[in-house]
């Protein structure tokens, strides 16, 4: 089995804004340089350093434009963020961005209490948007939430999510992230959902974010792989969550990935131990130990070092 799955992976790092903006308290702006930097350091090929969103809205992430003005050389890293409207991407274009995602989800329960729109609303908002987006050159990221189970509606049709999927590709996204936001989705539900949206959308337009709240994420990123899948979303040191969905945990943790990857033999060109040290920053930052499995093993072993 292990023949038929992708040689190389393309992980996206998405510590910076997924994982940040669910903590209590804002992080400073020169650290979140600092780990974004450490970040691309490790050879991380596309970080999402951000999001655009009023500051009202997720305060964690107000220095969205410090951030960027202040990110000097990231090698060869693609630098994303996210953007939930036109305004949101007029900042972006300022900031220098060459690309950006945009939210929705396949459950209107879910839009509604995180943008206050119904998923039909949403989808109308970022036809604009993208379309401004690739006027403007960018390229740009979909991100189809809550594609496996809801917090509000529970379990979501497979159908549903390949609609809003084909709705992304067809506004102009290049990719879409279908994204398990609560950690709810097994193997099992991997192979139905994604495998009917890849009836209708190459597999090479198609990313995979999985969080490990019931401790099922590489399980998932094995039947992703299996399904030819060959980009999939992880947080340095598992970092993150999701404020608008109440007991979802942090996501799958980049070392955690990078270790499973190396031992199936899949090539990521991600350093597990430079992103240790950036999970390790990071930590540093916040005051706590990180819950990334990888992490914590490194950490014991470099205290008893």
């Amino acid at each position: 089995m292990a023949n038929d799955l992708p040689s190389r992976v393309t992980i996206v790092e998405v510590g910076p804004r997924d994982g940040l903006q669910n903590e209590p308290e804002p992080i400073e702006t020169a650290d979140k340089i600092a780990f974004i930097a450490k970040l691309a350091a490790a050879g991380l090929p596309t970080i999402e350093a951000t999001s655009f969103v009023h500051p009202r809205a997720i305060p964690q992430l107000a220095d969205s434009s410090e951030v960027m003005a202040g990110l000097a050389d990231t090698g060869n890293a693609t630098i994303m963020a996210l953007v939930p409207n036109e305004k949101g991407l007029e900042r972006a274009v300022v900031a220098g961005l060459k690309r950006i995602a945009v939210f929705t989800a396949a459950s209107n329960a879910f839009t509604k209490k995180n943008i206050n729109m119904t998923v039909a609303e949403s989808l109308d908002v970022f036809a604009v948007v993208v379309g401004k987006a690739r006027a403007a050159g960018m390229t740009v990221r979909g991100y189809v939430s809550t594609a496996f189970v809801c917090p509000y509606a529970g379990e979501i049709d497979k159908s549903r999510v390949r609609n809003v999927s084909e709705k992304l590709i067809a506004m102009g996204c290049d990719e879409v992230a279908i994204s398990d936001t609560i950690g709810a989705a097994a193997p099992r539900d991997v192979f139905s959902t994604v495998g009917h949206v890849l009836e209708s959308i190459p597999v090479e337009r198609i990313a995979l974010h999985f969080h490990d709240t019931y401790g099922t994420a590489l399980a998932n990123v094995y039947a992703g792989l299996q399904l030819g899948i060959a980009r999939f979303d992880a947080s340095a040191g598992g970092l993150g969550g999701c404020p608008y969905a109440k007991g979802a945990s942090g996501n799958l943790a980049t070392e955690d990935l990078v270790y499973f990857l190396d031992r199936l033999g899949i090539e990521s060109g991600v350093n597990l131990r430079r992103v240790f040290e950036a999970s390790s920053h990071i930590a540093g930052c916040l005051g706590r130990p990180l819950p990334g499995k990888q992490w914590r093993r490194l950490r014991v072993a470099e205290s008893n070092g």
